[in-house]
């Protein structure tokens, strides 16, 4: 057992995040089969675990940060590290929710995580969980959250464990009585999926701070469950098409406009944040008014959008057909996309394809799922829109933000269309993330740079979309290239050569590679007619 703290700090921070994330990967799959509200998507247990993973990332990177130091975080940096990463990463209506709770909670403990101010962050996060969601229903996770922050705010003493106890068995009990605040939830004999999400959250943090383990397993419905509440009647049948999700990046006011646009066009609307950065979810028939108001609003970004007629009864269904929609920019990177069992779409030197081109592309596919991958940062808007259509035609699309072909190759090397969609999409979403990515390009003209002053002719090393290194020929501006992006370390460069560059500068930089970094692997592509002479990913 470990030690009861009377504070909560950074490592219990820490260790909450990491019990959280390991009790939601249990119980993922039986969350996901009792989730019938608002949609039953059968979803809400995989949302909740990514939107964890996501803080549970970002509070590892706080320590990761500190390694060389003798100290660990302090608390503040911890929870707010932990509430920003919810927040990027939430996912769903029931993700979307946790954020907030988190976020609630972070701004109380940043000040102190002793016992009285833990009872006022459970108070703060319920409240900002209903002022977050359009039209609280009762008989859903808010209901739980509500009940747990009451039960804290009675209890006295200065030990962490005996708030939280409180809190979870009154989370525990609030859960129960679910199925007889909500119909949709007593129909089918289940508790609320988002509920008993927040439960097992809260159980992880009482494991965090020495208490009690939680109990395993997600809770069954009481038989014969009365119909209470003025919401017992909440939760139609049916429903708007489609759930949209997007960060924003928006003042105060025009998030109140957006609020009120929004809740006028569907349902299920919950916005979550603050301080300029918002995390927004609306189910809709018109998804791309959704996406119109977010970007009246101020700079809507990592938009998903998700047709639920493809995955309304996806529990039962036989596994759907997968695929990879991949857009190259040479004609040899086409063959090797496709060997690997992708449908291309060849970006031409100045000629980026349309939204035409890339829908016909994932029509091509002849899938209900598919993972697009533009592999160009000024393809963005372009590949929103093109999955839009297609989601409108009822495929499931997943839009994979990679900016550079080497991001591409990366995430494709992991996908396994066996898995389920959400972890392929995940996963292939961190390979992307974790390839930094170069190219050489010949500057046109003379014109300032961030590396200084170019002049026509000269080669232009760009790493991560910025010009870094301006030298004279293709080999010496590549190994500088190399040497910037390997001081931060790498296990494995790919170069891809473009039409006119020889095999032997693959060679070379080959060898100087193992040269000054035993341990790092290299792989090369020929890349064929394509704008670059030289692309270079390091993950």
């Amino acid at each position: 057992m470990p030690q009861t703290p009377d504070d909560l700090d950074a490592v219990a921070v820490r260790t909450w995040c990491s019990l959280a994330l390991e009790a939601l990967g249990r119980e993922r799959a039986a969350i996901d089969a009792i989730n019938v509200y608002p949609v039953a998507d059968g979803d809400t247990g995989t949302n909740l675990y990514l939107t964890v993973e996501s803080a549970a990332a970002a509070v590892e990177a706080v320590f990761a940060a500190h390694e060389t130091g003798s100290t660990a975080p302090a608390p503040a940096d911890a929870v707010r590290a932990m509430a920003h990463g919810a927040l990027i990463g939430a996912r769903g209506n029931s993700g979307t929710i946790l954020a907030q709770l988190l976020r609630g909670m972070a701004g109380v403990l940043s000040e102190s995580g002793d016992a009285d101010h833990l009872r006022a962050a459970l108070t703060e996060a319920a409240t900002a969980a209903r002022q977050a969601v359009a039209h609280p229903v009762e008989g859903t996770v808010l209901t739980v959250a509500t009940a747990a922050a009451e039960a804290a705010g009675a209890t006295g003493g200065t030990r962490l464990t005996d708030v939280l106890d409180a809190a979870y068995d009154a989370a525990r009990t609030a859960l129960a009585a679910t199925p007889g605040q909500l119909a949709a939830l007593g129909r089918a004999g289940v508790v609320d999926a988002g509920g008993q999400g927040l439960v097992t959250v809260l159980g992880a943090l009482l494991e965090a701070v020495g208490g009690r383990a939680q109990e395993r397993g997600v809770r069954p419905a009481p038989e014969h469950a009365p119909l209470t509440g003025d919401c017992a009647d909440a939760g139609p049948d049916g429903g708007p098409a489609f759930e949209v999700i997007f960060l924003l990046e928006a003042s105060d006011d025009a998030v109140a406009r957006l609020r009120s646009r929004l809740d006028g066009l569907g349902d299920s609307l919950v916005v979550v944040g603050g301080d300029g950065l918002w995390n927004v979810h609306v189910h809709v028939d018109d998804a791309g008014a959704a996406v119109e108001a977010g970007v009246e609003a101020g700079r809507p970004y990592r938009i998903r959008i998700t047709h639920f007629a493809a995955d309304r009864g996806a529990t039962h269904r036989e596994p759907a057909q997968r695929a990879v929609v991949v857009v190259v920019p040479g004609d040899g990177l086409s063959g090797l996309c496709a060997e690997a069992g992708a449908t291309t779409v060849l970006a031409r030197p100045g000629e980026p394809p349309a939204s035409g081109e890339l829908v016909d592309a994932i029509r091509r596919a002849h899938a209900r799922e598919v993972v697009l991958l533009p592999n160009d940062a000024q393809l963005r808007h372009t590949a929103a829109a093109a999955a839009e259509q297609a989601r409108a035609e009822g495929i499931r699309v997943a839009l994979v933000p990679t900016r550079a072909a080497v991001q591409g190759i990366a995430a494709l090397a992991v996908h396994e269309p066996d898995r389920s969609f959400d972890e392929d999409v995940v996963a292939m979403t961190s390979a992307a993330g974790a390839t930094r990515y170069a190219e050489l390009a010949v500057a046109e003209r003379q014109s300032w740079t961030m590396a200084g002053i170019c002049q026509a002719g000269d080669i232009l090393g760009l790493i991560d979309g910025d010009v870094a290194v301006i030298g004279q020929d293709v080999p010496d501006t590549a190994r500088t290239v190399l040497d910037r992006m390997l001081s931060a370390g790498g296990e494995l460069v790919t170069l891809v050569l473009g039409e006119d560059v020889p095999d032997a500068l693959a060679d070379e930089l080959g060898a100087y590679i193992r040269e000054g970094h035993l341990a790092v692997d290299t792989v090369v592509y020929r890349g064929g007619h394509q704008a670059a002479p030289l692309l270079i990913g390091v993950e």
